[in-house]
């Protein structure tokens, strides 16, 4: 798809979810590696992660049904589109020398690469929700989280947690859909993941859908009783 414009996109000349732990970093120095700030309302952008099968697209599905004010990132993938996936809705679909444009042009907030795919944020967009107050919410991977710390650090990072390990091995052998080399893929992920929750402002541990996305929608909104850090069952 060279040459297909992105929400928000300046044409320079030569931007999860669900990614995964293991691929590749952008190098320090590139064009993905400048700060980006908040717009002028303060609004703060709220990143939602945690390992493959804990639950994130489900709880956001339903965020986003209870709270449409609520502006989800779509990201770009070079995966190619499975049954009843449609560009520009679930993602938008790339080949590598599109992505390779997004990523030099630094019109990423942040990319990784699992499982031979790469998957990214496109940048302009979500710092235009930003800007005009709109409550915007990434769903993004370990990797992509590391990068939208050092790039945008005011911005508030969720770590989504299985109640258990076994629920979570549970959980993605339950899918079917998934040979089991690719399983043991995003377990061992998983494992590399979970290590990673301190590197989080606070966790949720999705015990219940809808407790995650009350508590969601009230750290969006900066209440009280949300904003203080560490674990906190839902």
């Amino acid at each position: 798809m060279t040459g297909t414009s992105w929400p928000g996109e300046s044409r320079a000349p030569e931007e999860t979810a669900e990614s995964g732990s293991g691929g590749s970093t952008p190098p320090a120095g590139s064009p993905e590696g400048t700060r980006v700030s908040t717009g002028p309302s303060g609004n703060r952008l709220t990143v939602l992660s945690g390992p493959s099968g804990v639950g994130k697209s489900t709880v956001v599905a339903e965020l986003r049904r209870a709270h449409p004010e609520v502006w989800l990132s779509v990201s770009v993938t070079t995966r190619k589109p499975r049954p009843g996936e449609t560009h520009g809705v679930e993602y938008f679909f790339a080949d590598g020398d599109e992505f390779d444009r997004l990523v030099a042009a630094g019109e990423l907030l942040e990319w990784a690469e699992f499982a031979g795919n790469r998957y990214g944020t496109p940048r302009t967009p979500v710092v235009e929700k930003l800007a005009a107050g709109v409550p915007t919410l990434l769903e993004i991977d370990l990797q992509g989280a590391r990068q939208v710390r050092a790039t945008m650090p005011e911005a508030l990072l969720v770590f989504l947690a299985p109640p258990s390990w076994e629920e979570l091995e549970k959980r993605l052998r339950g899918r079917g859909t998934e040979p089991e080399d690719v399983i043991a893929r995003r377990l061992a992920a998983g494992r590399v993941e979970m290590a990673a929750e301190q590197e989080f402002d606070l966790t949720l541990v999705n015990t219940s859908v809808d407790d995650v996305c009350h508590r969601l929608i009230a750290l969006m909104a900066d209440a009280p009783e949300a904003s203080g850090p560490g674990r906190s069952p839902s």
